[in-house]
């Protein structure tokens, strides 16, 4: 599918709303083949990205724990360990 889309199931902390929403984004990104929208997309655009937003919560509450954890981080979490200071 994506390779944009990051596993959020088994982060640690969880998954926030926002890494939840961004991936919602990237998957509807590539399956309307909108990377931008206008005003003739943004409210299906919006809509899709809600829909499929609450869906993955809903989903990732009711899965089992993972038993290793992700193998990469989701890009937000990427930037947040990019700019933290290193411990020596």
């Amino acid at each position: 599918m994506c390779r944009n889309i990051t596993t959020l199931r088994g982060l640690q902390p969880t998954a926030t709303s926002q890494e939840i929403e961004a991936a919602a984004r990237q998957y509807v990104r590539k399956v309307s083949g909108v990377q931008s929208t206008s005003q003739a997309t943004q409210p299906a655009f919006e809509r899709a990205v809600f829909s499929i937003t609450q869906a993955t919560t809903l989903m990732l509450s009711e899965l089992p724990p993972r038993k290793q954890p992700p193998p990469t981080l989701p890009p937000l979490r990427r930037i947040a360990a990019r700019s933290a200071p290193t411990v020596n």
